[in-house]
């Protein structure tokens, strides 16, 4: 090879970078990691600060939680595809609501027109919860709801649905997303003012502690900022900043750490850079125990223990040849299974063009079982613990992601850093860096911008019952029409009045859900107090 040919190839190998622009070095060594404290920081699996994992078995123990997200048209369509995934060897459901049902619109609301069960099910009243879980044990499986500004109706709904079909709600596990912070920074389905949003949240937190001690109050996510466009670094970073300001709302509100703290968990993206994916665990991991025992002073060793779920990316999913979405789904898989996580989606390789159908669903259940069954990574906790270049990355990414949290700190915490359109900038700043490496061809996109086919055959779609949304409305409106209006109208009463005061808000959605109020009526009672949050324009 000619010198310059050879001086520009070294040059080009000096230069590689992380997703996360961490430099990559050529080869990493015993130097690249002088001067850590290895017995600090890389104590046994379960041991403090579970940077190996927060089980000292992990999967040898007990597999993690195979759930596929998944929720589409009315209840019953919705039922008939859980009923498919748990037949199929799914070990946990994972419910996707539509738009109107997240923001806290009824299925007959003029703005709710065209988005019925469009991506996720409707859910408007008790009657549709009921049909949604009709033949599950409640008590047998485990549900994760991704719901946030409406976490505590439907959480409610959850547990008069249990109640009624003879479950003891003390024995129902799972999850609420609820987590609104992340609405303002990446999503956008919030209601109400940030303040007022927290508050609901501390009052799960204490409701759930005292009356659903198995279940999951919060879900704090980094997946949808990722999403949205920002690097694993920044994840890692946003989400755990995120979690302090939780923790220390529930504190205001006179919750003691201890009580609440082990019944929060996370929820993680999983990308295709695989081995800082592996390493983004590892410090989310190290870094929550620190933050928790250290700042927060909590004493349980539960308390300390970052436990998450993941979902592969669904911003890697291509329209363009989708058929390979299927080894990007199994490669991002592995590396949260590589990474510890305690529950796992896995997406559908048809998800860039529309609702998965039942046979893209089942490859993606069968990805995980294959990394279950076949491939020998859970028999060994933390396989790749002691490479060089795994434990640089997870120190690389815990020292990165401490400088944002100390930034966010300085400006007065997240909801100021928020206000300010900090963390949505960085994450746009981030979005748009990306995209212009994939423009410029610095970055390859298989099929998008490398490899593309000159013509591609069309796959099967999932098509949606254009009446699902009449039917609906239907159903709403007769359910209306019979149930003891004198009943439903004090136990709305009593939400608003609730809101206006200093009570617990859960009770009182319990009563309401009861007395057939539904979903919209709820929302409405609390925005008559609390308001409308509008994201204010930062130029």
């Amino acid at each position: 090879m000619p010198a310059t040919k050879e001086k520009t190839a070294t040059k080009l190998a000096d230069e590689q970078e992380t997703s996360s622009h961490i430099s990559v070095h050529p080869l990493y060594s015993p130097a690249d990691l002088e001067g850590w404290d290895y017995e600090r920081d890389l104590n046994d699996p379960g041991q403090f600060p579970y940077t190996r994992g927060v089980q000292a078995t992990m999967y040898r123990g007990r597999l993690w939680t195979m759930r596929q997200y998944a929720g589409m048209g009315d209840a019953e369509e919705s039922n008939r595809r859980y009923k498919y995934l748990l037949s199929q060897g799914t070990t946990g459901l994972s419910v996707a609501f539509d738009l109107p049902t997240q923001i806290g619109l009824d299925s007959d609301n003029p703005l709710a027109m065209g988005e019925v069960g469009k991506v996720g099910v409707a859910i408007d009243s008790i009657e549709d919860m009921m049909r949604l879980f009709d033949g599950i044990d409640l008590e047998k499986i485990s549900t994760s709801m991704t719901i946030n500004a409406t976490a505590s109706i439907l959480l409610a709904l959850y547990i008069v649905t249990a109640r009624r079909t003879g479950r003891d709600v003390r024995k129902i596990s799972g999850t609420v997303q609820n987590d609104v912070l992340k609405e303002y920074i990446a999503r956008g389905t919030y209601i109400y003012p940030p303040a007022q949003a927290m508050r609901i949240i501390t009052d799960i937190f204490s409701y759930a502690n005292q009356n659903v001690p198995e279940w999951n109050t919060i879900s704090i996510s980094g997946y949808h900022m990722r999403e949205a466009g920002c690097t694993a670094l920044q994840e890692v970073a946003f989400t755990l900043a995120n979690g302090m300001t939780y923790v220390q709302a529930a504190i205001d509100a006179g919750l003691d750490v201890d009580s609440f703290a082990p019944r929060l968990s996370f929820f993680f993206n999983a990308h295709s850079n695989f081995l800082e994916e592996v390493a983004k665990f590892r410090a989310a991991r190290r870094m929550w125990a620190r933050i928790m025992r250290d700042h927060f002073g909590a004493k349980k060793a539960k308390s300390w223990m970052l436990r998450f779920h993941t979902q592969t990316a669904g911003s890697t999913l291509t329209a363009q040849q989708p058929e390979i979405n299927i080894a990007r789904t199994a490669l991002q898989a592995m590396a949260a299974v590589l990474g510890g996580t305690q529950s796992l989606h896995t997406n559908s390789f048809d998800e860039a063009l529309a609702l998965p159908t039942e046979q893209s669903a089942r490859i993606a259940l069968r990805t995980q079982q294959i990394i279950a069954h076949e491939s020998g990574a859970p028999q060994t906790v933390d396989p790749l613990a002691g490479s060089y270049y795994v434990e640089s990355l997870t120190n690389q990414i815990e020292v990165g992601a401490r400088g944002y949290l100390d930034k966010i700190e300085a400006m007065g915490g997240v909801l100021k850093a928020i206000e300010r359109g900090y963390v949505q900038q960085e994450i746009q700043n981030a979005a748009y860096k990306y995209q212009q490496a994939v423009d410029r061809h610095e970055v390859k996109v298989v099929g998008v911008n490398a490899f593309e086919l000159d013509e591609e055959k069309p796959i099967p779609l999932q098509h949606m019952d254009e009446s699902l949304e009449r039917k609906q409305v239907e159903r709403l409106r007769a359910l209306r029409a019979r149930r003891d209006p004198a009943k439903w109208q004090a136990a709305l009463k009593a939400v608003e009045d609730t809101a206006r005061g200093a009570g617990n808000l859960m009770p009182v959605i319990v009563e309401a859900v009861e007395a057939d109020a539904t979903v919209g009526e709820i929302s409405d009672a609390m925005r008559r107090v609390y308001g409308e949050y509008h994201e204010r324009v930062v130029i």
